[in-house]
């Protein structure tokens, strides 16, 4: 059985063209617009790893990481922040809010695939 990625960007073009990639790879991909619809597909649902954008409108990646982290049933999955902010603060914040690995945006398609099948010990 592919392991579960859940995507989450508030574009649909970047949702997409993620989902194409770990598609590709063989994974199995649900997507969501925002941190809240994200929360609602995690609660629904169980995920090996989650991709998410910083700046989402309603809840972003950084409040979602926090609230993810928060649960204790959810402290192990891991986290991949694709961002278009690339400065070291930005970083640091989001490896302090609980991401496990940070990728500045574009991403390239093999860099992305690695660091999936790295945190899913693949």
């Amino acid at each position: 059985m592919p392991k579960k990625i859940l995507v989450v960007d508030d574009s649909e073009i970047v949702r997409n063209l993620h989902s194409f990639i770990f598609k590709s790879a063989g994974y199995d991909v649900v997507d969501a617009s925002n941190g809240y619809e994200a929360l609602e597909k995690l609660y629904q649902s169980d995920f090996d790893l989650i991709a998410t954008d910083v700046n989402m409108p309603k809840m972003d990646g950084i409040m979602l990481i926090k609230e993810i982290r928060k649960e204790a049933k959810y402290s192990s999955i891991p986290i991949i922040i694709i961002s278009t902010e690339s400065e070291a603060r930005d970083k640091q914040i989001g490896f302090s809010a609980g991401a496990n690995v940070y990728i500045v945006k574009p991403v390239k398609e093999d860099a992305l695939v690695m660091n999936a099948k790295m945190l899913l010990h693949e």
